[in-house]
């Protein structure tokens, strides 16, 4: 593991001499998730309306289905995080998981109304995402220099979201076409997700390459060990426990977007069409922030944007339940949506990926994203049943509250973590 930085505080980098190219690689795999990420946020755009609106579903149904399907990518994210680390197999693995996401874009038509159908659909969905996300940012990770972790997966963000900006632009231009045609966003969406995979396997290297900017910038002692022992293994680092610890107690209190969209629809009393809008203002936030935030967090360290972009989403929650106009309502909650993004969701890959032994990085990572997962999960079947109980009003003062408390024990638990020294080159 790098740990030659083990101070109470992240070691800011040495000043380099030149700046740094984003490797080829981490590129590759940027276009990649920029187009899939149009064909699955076409049909996340329109999801809610068309589950909750079209088809007549209860917030807590949707929320079980939300949930369940989220929660289906626990075993798969650990599963696949082990097979891509054994024998370096992140390409074929990852591949896997984008092909398997595209073609459920065709059981959504398949499924018509059908809520069983639906269900299936929306599982293969995300275990297609649950199983290329681990072995993807294990790529990351192994293309780019540890000092440069933050900016790199900053940068794939940014890339991603690019895509998470076109989507729905994208369906609603399609519902705007054919008048409200729900299939045909599905058709589209299936083959931009096909045209993904396509990229996946023409630009994305198989093996990882030893580039001499990646293999100059590793520390030179204590050299990383080479993995041992089973897919928990990393869980033996104190540290590493309570980084996976922290991902689950805040992703417990996180509210998925669609609810929060769906609170924002009311309350603004928006028309279905302008619906799929609603996520382009955070995802654009997120897209001029990815980077920055990366790059900050290289400098100052991973920690504390972390928990300052969880400290944004509560503020989003308290936004929503205060007696403010609706379009200061709509900007302030898009706003703080894409500052925690961009401060959490690269960063939190960027902050873990340190503590993790050579050859195990993919597994480790999915540890992570499988505690965050599985936190979500109870936190969206929570959220729905308190909607459907006692009105949204109750579920959102529930859920600031539960996030406020998980924020606080995390500002206790979360550990610094070590950043290696730049070399000059």
């Amino acid at each position: 593991m790098y740990l030659a930085t083990t101070g109470r505080r992240d070691a800011p980098p040495r000043p380099t001499g030149a700046r740094r190219r984003v490797p080829g690689t981490v590129l590759a795999l940027g276009a990649v998730s920029l187009v899939t990420d149009v064909s699955s946020e076409m049909v996340t755009a329109v999801l809610p309306l068309y589950l909750v609106l079209g088809l007549g579903l209860s917030p807590l149904q949707f929320g079980l289905l939300d949930g369940l399907s989220t929660g289906a990518t626990a075993l798969v994210r650990l599963l696949g995080g082990a097979t891509a680390d054994r024998g370096g197999r992140h390409k074929q693995i990852g591949g896997l998981g984008y092909a398997l996401s595209a073609c459920s874009r065709l059981g959504l038509l398949l499924a018509g109304g059908a809520t069983g159908g639906i269900a299936g659909a929306l599982a293969a969905d995300k275990l297609g995402k649950g199983v290329r996300t681990a072995p993807r940012d294990a790529l990351i990770t192994l293309h780019s220099p540890p000092e440069d972790l933050g900016r790199a997966f900053g940068t794939h963000r940014a890339m991603d979201t690019t895509g998470a900006l076109l989507g729905p632009l994208a369906a609603f231009a399609l519902l705007w076409a054919t008048a409200e045609t729900y299939e045909a966003v599905f058709a589209v969406s299936f083959c931009v997700g096909a045209f993904g995979v396509l990229l996946w396997l023409l630009f994305v290297p198989r093996r990882v390459r030893d580039t001499p900017d990646v293999r100059d910038a590793r520390p030179k002692a204590p050299a990383a060990p080479r993995a041992r022992g089973g897919l928990l293994a990393d869980l033996r680092s104190p540290a590493y426990r309570r980084i996976v610890v922290c991902a689950a107690l805040l992703g417990a209190a996180t509210v998925g977007d669609s609810f929060l969209y769906l609170l924002l629809q009311r309350r603004l009393e928006l028309d279905a069409t302008w619906f799929p809008f609603l996520p382009l203002g955070a995802a654009g936030v997120y897209l001029l922030l990815a980077v920055p935030a990366g790059r900050l967090a290289d400098r100052f360290g991973r920690r504390r944007p972390f928990l300052h972009g969880h400290g944004a989403l509560l503020l989003a929650y308290g936004l929503l339940l205060a007696p403010v106009p609706g379009a200061v309502a709509l900007v302030g909650v898009l706003v703080l949506l894409g500052v925690f993004y961009a401060t959490t969701d690269g960063v939190l890959m960027a902050l873990t990926g340190p503590f993790l032994a050579e050859g195990r990085q993919a597994g480790g990572l999915a540890v992570v994203q499988t505690a965050q997962a599985l936190a979500r999960l109870g936190a969206a079947v929570a959220f729905g049943a308190v909607w459907t109980a006692s009105g949204p009003g109750t579920a959102l003062v529930a859920a600031l509250l539960a996030l406020a408390a998980a924020l606080c024990c995390a500002a206790r638990l979360l550990p610094y973590a070590p950043i290696p020294e730049r070399t000059t080159p």
